[in-house]
């Protein structure tokens, strides 16, 4: 199993994505010229705006699904991965593909509003829906079925396994508990909420993860605070390591872009095609708002929590690098037991544990055995992130699998939540390399899919960054602003075209009915 997950990984993340992946951000951004620093307070107000409907979510929900998606074992375990293959620089390469990547979380987030539907009496959007409206045609349905289908593949099976194998392996760093007692209260735990609908995922994950995220940065400032001296250091090592300008990690510069690059896709999720599913439920009078949410979710994954992540272990110096053969350029003796025995000295939430606890507990050594407030802390941080992930990954395979079966068979959603928690049963068994590689096998291909796709579709969503800002400028705020593409232009575009200009007309002749009664 591994050596063909090896193989597929080295066909899937090849040059060609990665560096497409920063050139199509770097190509958006330019597009639009570089609305995400110039809109960056419209991002802010347009999070907490509270449209909704029946069949729709708040934008601060939409939002809080997409970060239960963004935010969980990449921010923690995928930084500690990021630095042990390319070494403190390739968390520059993250902060990189965050701030472009910025720009296809926006394309593919607006597309997703411009062309979502009514689904099971909820709004259901997304690649799948998106490439067949806007491509239309054979070629469409053909282009968006593959997607769906990788996509169920990847949320429902491959993806869900990275989340438990870092829930149960830093469970059983702080508590002595076998895998698969911590896996059978994770089975639970989802069982309980995924057969509960998008609503009952947007109610957890609204009340968690903001709150988790926060707590864990206000930790991180703790850490900085308390190494202040360090932080000029700290960062330039980052901007010299990154270039290739630090001696020490010089040889290893090609692994440190693509593995930035890559922990940074996995994190953030801006272009693999994951966020526009959240973006496509929400409820919102213009495209463009879900599309500027959805872009500041990519800054609050990476820029916040993944720099918390990368701080905590580099300023207390509790990291591994691995000179990209079986040797170490920087050994710290940090490491993680697997299940079946074995000390993996490689990327680990013991990384993180062990700064946290070298940090409030003046453990200058890595001791396997030791157990403090680091431990017990990243333990419950991603119990609370993973969870919620899991939640969002089955909420994408659902969204994928009804446009499949367009509801017809409600089994079939049975079935997915099944092999979805089979899935993160199996997670907290199996080794975290074998984990992370099918996760990434998963990330990859939904990548290459949706990245073509956007570069292809992208002319409506530029249209409506376009049009929210001229009704922006002559409305002096873009709250009041009102999408209504010309038909001719934007074809397929149904819910802009029918649903939304009936349902404003029907709440204006409400509205009037009202004042006459009320005279």
């Amino acid at each position: 199993m591994q050596t063909i997950v090896d193989f597929l990984n080295g066909l899937v993340w090849s040059s060609p994505l990665v560096y497409g992946l920063l050139a199509v951000g770097l190509y958006f951004s330019l597009r639009m010229r570089f609305f995400q620093i110039r809109h960056f307070k419209e991002m802010i107000r347009l999070m907490f705006q509270g449209e909704k409907s029946p069949v729709g979510i708040s934008s601060f929900q939409a939002l809080a699904i997409s970060l239960s998606g963004r935010v969980g074992t990449g921010n923690i375990v995928g930084v500690a991965t990021a630095i042990f293959i390319g070494g403190p620089g390739a968390i520059f390469w993250m902060w990189l593909i965050a701030f472009l990547g910025a720009g296809s979380a926006f394309v593919e987030s607006t597309l997703a509003q411009i062309y979502k539907q009514n689904e099971d009496n909820q709004y259901r959007g997304g690649p799948a829906y998106y490439i067949e409206k806007g491509l239309g045609g054979k070629l469409g349905k053909i282009y968006a079925g593959t997607f769906a289908l990788v996509t169920i593949l990847a949320t429902g099976f491959l993806l869900p396994g990275i989340q438990s194998n870092s829930i149960a392996g830093s469970m059983t760093n702080s508590f002595p508990l076998p895998h698969w007692v911590i896996g059978a209260a994770l089975v639970i735990l989802v069982g309980l909420v995924i057969f509960g609908g998008v609503r009952s995922i947007a109610r957890v994950a609204s009340a968690v993860v903001p709150f988790m995220a926060l707590i864990y940065v206000l930790v991180a400032i703790i850490v900085v605070i308390m190494n202040i001296q360090d932080v000029p250091a700290l960062l330039g090592l980052i901007f010299r390591s990154a270039f290739g300008m630090e001696q020490q990690f010089g040889g290893i510069v090609g692994a440190m872009i693509a593995i930035g690059v890559q922990r940074g896709i996995y994190s953030n999720e801006a272009g693999q095609g994951t966020g526009p599913h959240a973006a496509g439920a929400a409820e919102v009078s213009h495209p463009a708002k879900q599309g500027l949410v959805q872009a500041f979710s990519v800054y609050v994954d990476t820029l916040f929590v993944c720099t918390a992540t990368a701080l905590m272990i580099l300023m207390t110096g509790m990291y591994n690098v691995s000179d990209g053969e079986d040797g170490l350029i920087v050994d710290s003796g940090v490491h993680q037991v697997s299940p079946d025995g074995e000390e993996n000295y490689g990327g680990t939430v013991a990384y993180t544990q062990a700064g946290l606890d070298r940090a409030f507990s003046g453990q200058e050594t890595f001791d396997v055995d030791f157990v403090g407030f680091g431990s017990y802390f990243i333990s419950f941080a991603l119990l609370f992130f993973c969870y919620t992930t899991i939640l969002a990954y089955y909420y994408i395979a659902e969204t994928n699998l009804v446009y499949l079966t367009h509801g017809r068979w409600p089994i079939a959603k049975i079935l997915l939540g099944v092999l979805l928690i089979a899935s993160v049963f199996y997670g907290t068994i199996s080794s975290a390399g074998l984990a992370w590689d099918m996760g990434d096998l998963g990330v990859g291909l939904m990548a290459w899919l949706n990245v073509i796709a956007i570069l292809i579709l992208q002319k409506p969503a530029i249209a409506a960054l376009k049009d929210f800002e001229r009704q922006k400028k002559e409305k002096g705020s873009g709250k009041f602003a009102v999408y209504s593409p010309d038909p001719s232009e934007v074809k397929e575009a149904d819910f802009w075209h029918h649903d939304y200009p009936k349902r404003l007309e029907d709440e204006k002749e409400y509205n009037m009915d009202f004042k006459n009664i009320d005279r």
